[in-house]
């Protein structure tokens, strides 16, 4: 397996893991208040719209795991491994040395044969997400998840407020991850402006980077410099312009 780049920035520190933490904390500390926090009419708009915020908080938990797999939380191996690996088991219970391996082999042959990513057909978005999601759900996973939901359930947490502001933000983040992380970078056909990284990115607008994927979408950029962390991609975007 080919290694990842090595023109890396040294990550900022202690900012790496100052934000990670924050991130986490915004993550937690939302959907304990949602969860456990004064009912809510679900006629108004107000608990639809902490869905979307936690939906985006929960997007910005698993960039604070893919980050850590570039090494990018902190300098220390050990603090950045384990900054990874609670971002990730707390998104969706996922293994995170199992995302490293992945990772670093979509980033050694982006859309090509080894690339666990990328699916041949990579035109039409629900196939594509589909077999992504195949090959990513383990039945660990699952039963992980299923223990947190019933643990909720056994802190007397109401079922709705469970699926409506746990289940489906995590759904959503899923969703938007692969949309704006995957399919609208790498799928096909391939344009001229993709080389030699095969991805594309979005158009500049750093707000709506920001929304979207916390600058994810900024994609190019991060297949030419993946040590670059996602609060620094905006300034990679404004160089290459």
């Amino acid at each position: 397996m080919a290694p990842e780049p090595s023109t890396r920035p040294a990550p900022p520190d202690p900012w790496g893991v100052v934000l990670a933490l924050a991130m986490v904390g915004a993550w937690g500390g939302h959907l304990a208040w949602m969860l456990a926090g004064p009912a809510l009419p679900w006629v108004s708009p107000l608990p639809w719209l902490h869905v979307l915020l936690q939906m985006w908080l929960s997007t910005g938990l698993f960039i604070t795991g893919h980050d850590a797999m570039h090494g990018t939380v902190s300098l220390n191996r050990r603090v950045n491994a384990a900054v990874g690996m609670l971002a990730c088991f707390l998104f969706a219970g996922l293994s995170y040395r199992r995302l490293v391996v992945n990772h670093r082999a979509h980033h050694a042959d982006p859309t090509g044969e080894h690339d666990p990513d990328f699916a041949a057909r990579g035109v039409s978005f629900w196939p594509w997400f589909g077999a992504f999601m195949v090959r990513y759900t383990t039945w660990l996973q699952i039963a992980v998840m299923a223990v947190k939901f019933n643990v909720l359930l056994w802190l007397g947490v109401p079922q709705a407020r469970i699926l409506a502001f746990w289940v489906l933000p995590s759904v959503l983040a899923t969703v938007q991850l692969f949309y704006f992380g995957t399919y609208l970078p790498h799928r096909r056909p391939e344009t001229e402006g993709m080389a030699p990284h095969h991805a594309r990115s979005l158009p500049r607008n750093h707000l709506w980077a920001l929304l979207s994927c916390f600058f994810f979408g900024y994609h190019w950029e991060h297949h030419q410099s993946p040590g670059t962390p996602w609060w620094r991609l905006w300034r990679a975007k404004d160089a290459r312009r």
